[in-house]
């Protein structure tokens, strides 16, 4: 349980560009690097956390923990890869905003973005040789990313993966299966789930209590990971947080490592002033279990089911089309907000040929395009 908790803790400072740069990081640190899992169980285990609400890498992480090393394991997982980005959102709300807007934050922050783009790149290109060999899978993936660059947003999104897995049932299916074995659900969190969603909103007798009911809420309703927490929690909250107070947590999670949900801890320091880190703790915790106990209700039946032949097609033809969902997140937002001019572009390609080729390790790569960020 140690070794998980360091190894994700290590990840967690390091782990910049959102969910998508996040899958990128694991599938390189746990399946190649590690061999923690093979990377078929990786696969069917991101094709569960897109399909459920809550952060999808976190619900990654969570079950790789879990896979590893039982409770504990997903307990040791979530903790070590959630402190980083905790702590600097924590005292991102307890120093205030004076250093927000200097040119020394502004800098690092392009340099960073710059760097999300060739970890996504990354990804993109890993995934897509491991899932996209056949034309079937390579087509639902560039359909997917179509649809995603031409109508932008959640629904499409859900319809891109439903259509693929339909699809992949149907034309991907896979192996014989193992007759005599059913999905086996962990119903106890399940209705553990059910239960805190439906009872919490009417426990409001303290701050901290409507803040965590407030905060679960948003982690039982989002999907599409962090950037579709904030609208979700600015209407949950807007007559006791500002606008301002939600765009500058906002803006400072982007750059923060480790899972955008960490906005969290900073408006709940924000929401209880008197105990800031009571308030970060509860906000934290609120907005992540949801996810949390769904991967755990839904996890040991999700593998059963992966036997299956059509339910191995299905995630094969989810699996396309997340390639596809990493390839549109690809450009907007993350080309978009980091290729500034042709240096950047120059820039982010010298990047993602010392990732891939030369193998350049991380931790030489983020201080490097932090240094960049000055110069462009």
């Amino acid at each position: 349980m140690l070794s998980v908790f360091w190894q994700f803790f290590m990840l967690g400072w390091v782990s910049f560009g959102g969910p998508a740069a996040h899958i990128g990081y694991f599938q390189r640190h746990f399946v190649q690097k590690l061999g923690w899992l093979p990377q078929e169980r990786f696969a069917a285990t991101l094709a569960l956390c897109q399909f459920l609400p809550g952060p999808a890498s976190s619900q990654l992480g969570f079950a790789i923990g879990y896979q590893r090393a039982g409770l504990g394991g997903a307990i040791a997982a979530f903790v070590g890869f959630t402190l980083p980005s905790f702590v600097l959102m924590l005292a991102l709300a307890l120093l205030g905003r004076q250093y927000a807007g200097s040119a020394i934050t502004l800098a690092v922050v392009s340099g960073l973005k710059l760097f999300a783009l060739v970890v996504v790149a990354d990804a993109v290109l890993t995934m897509a040789g491991q899932f996209c060999r056949q034309r079937l899978p390579l087509t639902l993936a560039v359909a997917t990313a179509a649809g995603q660059w031409l109508w932008p947003g959640l629904a499409a999104q859900f319809a891109a993966l439903l259509t693929a897995a339909l699809i992949g049932a149907l034309w991907l299916r896979r192996g014989k299966g193992e007759p005599g074995h059913s999905p086996v659900l962990n119903w106890p969190f399940l209705l553990l789930f059910a239960g805190l969603f439906l009872l919490l909103p009417l426990v409001t007798n303290t701050a901290s209590a409507r803040l965590f009911a407030d905060f679960y809420q948003a982690g039982s309703l989002v999907f599409g990971g962090g950037h579709v927490v904030l609208p979700l929690l600015q209407n949950l909250l807007a007559d006791e947080l500002s606008s301002e107070a939600f765009l500058t947590g906002y803006a400072a999670a982007q750059a923060m490592p480790g899972p955008m949900f960490s906005l969290a801890a900073f408006l709940g320091a924000e929401l209880l002033p008197a105990s800031p880190l009571t308030g970060a703790l509860v906000a934290t915790f609120g907005v992540f279990l949801p996810g949390f106990l769904l991967v755990l209700a839904l996890l040991n039946g999700w593998q059963t089911l992966a036997s299956n032949p059509r339910m191995a097609g299905a995630i094969a033809g989810v699996n396309a089309s997340v390639v596809g969902l990493l390839l549109a997140a690809l450009y907007q937002p993350v080309f978009v907000a980091s290729i500034t001019g042709a240096p950047a572009l120059a820039a982010a390609a010298l990047g993602l040929l010392a990732l891939r080729v030369f193998r350049c390790p991380l931790l030489v790569l983020i201080p490097a395009f932090m240094l960049l960020g000055f110069w462009l």
